[in-house]
C-alpha cells in the first residue's frame, strides 16, 4: 500500500465513522489468528489519550490496521518516537499521522500555566512552544494552539533520522490531523 493509499482508507473509514456506516473490519477471530504471528499495520497514529479519541474505532479499522500510540497532548518524546520509528522502520508502515483533538486539556493546561501535580508538567513542557507559536492568530484560542501542537509534534516526528530517511525514499507520509469531538470528523492540518 503506498502513503497515498494509506491515508485514503484511513479518512474513507472516519467517513464511514462520521455517517454511522462502520464496517468494523478485522475484528473476528479469524483476524485475530491472521495477525497472531506478525504485524503488518498499514498506518501509525500518535494520538491523545484522551478516553473520547479512540483511533481504531474513528478510522474504522481492525485489528493489526492501526500502529497506535496514545499519549496526553499527542506530544513526540523520545520513548513516542521510538515507537513510531519501530512503525516506520521495522514495520514497513507507510503513513503516520498525528491526532490532535477539540479541547484537549493538555494543550489548554499549557495555555493556562500554573501549578500540576506530579510530573503532569513535563506534558505542558512539551506543548508549550506550540503554545507560543500560535499566539496571535485569528480564532479560537485553544484551536490554534491544538493544531499549532499537531504541527509541532510532526516536526519533531521529521526530524527522527529513521522517519526522515523513510520520507525522503517516498516510503512514508506524515500527515497531522484535528478530531471534532462533536461530529467525529477528523481533518488534516497543514
Amino acid at each position: 500500500m503506498t502513503p497515498d493509499q494509506a491515508l485514503a482508507k484511513l479518512m474513507e473509514g472516519n467517513q464511514r465513522f462520521v455517517e454511522s456506516k462502520r464496517l468494523n473490519p478485522n475484528q473476528d477471530a479469524a483476524r485475530l489468528a491472521e495477525v497472531a504471528s506478525g504485524q503488518a499495520p498499514f498506518a501509525a497514529i500518535l494520538s491523545c489519550a484522551d478516553s473520547r479519541v479512540v483511533p481504531e474505532i474513528v478510522f474504522d479499522q481492525g485489528i493489526g490496521d492501526l500502529f497506535v500510540v496514545r499519549v496526553a497532548g499527542n506530544i513526540a518524546i523520545t520513548e513516542d518516537i521510538a515507537s513510531e520509528e519501530y512503525a516506520v522502520g521495522v514495520l514497513g508502515t507507510p503513513l503516520l499521522v498525528v491526532l490532535g483533538h477539540e479541547r484537549c486539556g493538555a494543550v489548554a493546561a499549557a495555555l493556562e500555566g500554573g501549578e500540576l501535580p506530579g510530573v503532569i508538567e513535563s506534558l505542558v513542557f512539551a506543548i508549550r512552544p506550540a503554545v507560543q507559536a500560535s499566539e496571535g492568530k485569528s480564532g479560537d484560542r485553544l484551536t490554534n494552539a491544538i493544531k499549532s501542537n499537531v504541527s509541532l509534534q510532526v516536526q519533531r516526528l521529521q526530524n527522527s533520522s529513521v522517519i526522515a530517511s523513510a520520507l525522503q525514499e517516498g516510503k512514508l507520509k506524515i500527515v497531522g490531523a484535528y478530531y471534532d469531538l462533536n461530529t467525529g470528523e477528523i481533518s488534516l492540518v497543514d
